[in-house]
């Protein structure tokens, strides 16, 4: 079969195998070829790690300096009769690939990280194949639902805002236009269910039920990502439930960080970059600010993927040689100072006055940002033969 990009709004229904296996390469060159992680981790679980940056996190440590053995844990979707499977079943294939082939350790568990079942396989695992101890625990889960751990009722979580209702303009990648769309406001149990899925409780959850298992190495951090954006970006996302759920994220930080402090340990919310995610293309209104940061910081050299992004984290913040961790007064992690850098803002606010429906695709990075969308499930990637016949079965004898 060959394998051509399905999209449905802004959900990719295909994923291109050897695409995920050409992004995974150019990646690891990326982190092998910049500054090095010094005095890193050497045993890492990354919960989320299979696309976005979980994954990028994961190629920086084991192939940015630190040469981590890593654990990842993901919920994906393997090849069938009905389909291919998702992007990150091959990420997880094909990092496993690179990452063995450097002698490191890199186990995939793919499933539910919310369950009690797949806490105990990775304790299990820790205990008995990984050396017994994590030095980092990274929680980069990006989902909308969560089952409730006493009930396993879900909770759902709703992209609104807390104030008033927005109208703002959005792209639809499958239509490629650029359309208005309404942001209403969120009921009180919307903000409740927001928080229980994106917020810290989870995050939470798994340190503890770690740290009762004994299998927390002395000194381990933990991080887990946010965004805050610019002013523009407030309406939606800081003044709204995601807003709301983020800041339950850095409570809960500050939580853990006195909790690790007792064995020599620390947690932090690392805020990012506006990028293209899985996550992020959802967000509505967002869209349009990110044609207009990327072109300007694309101009300014100071653009970055997830890759760059995690391999600076680690590199730069959360470990060097000098053995601090830089922080904000917030106790925030800010690898988003490129995007908000007065200058760069100022420019994008006046791209932004200047987008349209009409001409979005050239005052704004359009292409870019399609080409991200792309990239993220295999697709438009150089190096890769697209029109090459691929067998199922040879898909099939594929295991994470």
């Amino acid at each position: 079969m060959i394998i051509k990009p399905i999209v449905k709004g802004v959900v990719a229904r295909s994923a291109h195998p050897y695409g995920c296996q050409q992004s995974i390469k150019n990646q690891i060159d990326y982190v092998r070829a910049t500054s090095k992680v010094l005095n890193g981790p050497k045993k890492v679980l990354i919960l989320g790690a299979s696309s976005g940056f979980g994954l990028a996190s994961r190629i920086a440590l084991a192939f940015g300096g630190a040469n981590a053995d890593t654990i990842g844990v993901s919920f994906e979707r393997g090849p069938s009769e009905k389909g291919v499977g998702t992007a990150g079943w091959y990420n997880n294939i094909y990092f496993r690939q690179q990452a063995e082939a450097k002698g490191l350790i890199a186990k995939n568990f793919v499933g539910d990280a919310f369950s009690a079942q797949m806490r105990e396989q990775v304790i299990d695992y820790i205990k008995h194949n990984f050396g017994g101890k994590v030095d980092l625990v990274v929680y980069s889960l990006a989902t909308g639902v969560r089952p409730n751990p006493e009930t396993g009722e879900l909770w759902r979580s709703a992209i609104k805002t807390t104030g008033e209702a927005v109208t703002g303009p959005t792209i639809n990648i499958e239509t490629e236009s650029m359309q208005q769309m309404t942001v209403e406001t969120a009921t009180e149990q919307e903000i409740y269910a927001t928080e229980k899925v994106m917020g810290g409780e989870d995050w939470i959850s798994w340190i503890n039920i770690l740290e009762d298992a004994k299998v927390l190495a002395y000194g381990c951090k933990t991080v887990a990502y946010s965004y805050i954006g610019p002013k523009a970006t407030y309406p939606i996302y800081h003044k709204g439930t995601l807003g709301r759920a983020k800041a339950h994220l850095q409570a809960s930080a500050d939580q853990l960080h006195q909790q690790l402090a007792t064995m020599g340990g620390a947690a932090y919310v690392s805020v990012c970059k506006a990028l293209v995610t899985k996550a992020s293309v959802f967000i509505p209104t967002f869209s349009p600010y990110m044609l207009a940061l990327f072109k300007v910081m694309k101009a300014r050299g100071t653009h970055e993927g997830c890759i760059e992004q995690m391999q600076r984290l680690f590199s730069q913040r959360l470990y060097n040689d000098e053995n601090t961790v830089v922080v904000d007064p917030q106790r925030l992690i800010r690898i988003d100072d490129w995007e908000l850098d007065p200058q760069t803002q100022q420019e994008v606010a006046a791209l932004m006055a200047q987008i349209t429906p009409e001409n979005f695709k050239e005052v704004g990075d359009y292409q870019g940002y399609i080409n991200d969308f792309m990239q993220l499930n295999g697709f438009a990637l150089a190096g890769v033969d697209y029109q090459a016949d691929i067998s199922l079965g040879e898909l099939l004898a594929l295991k994470p």
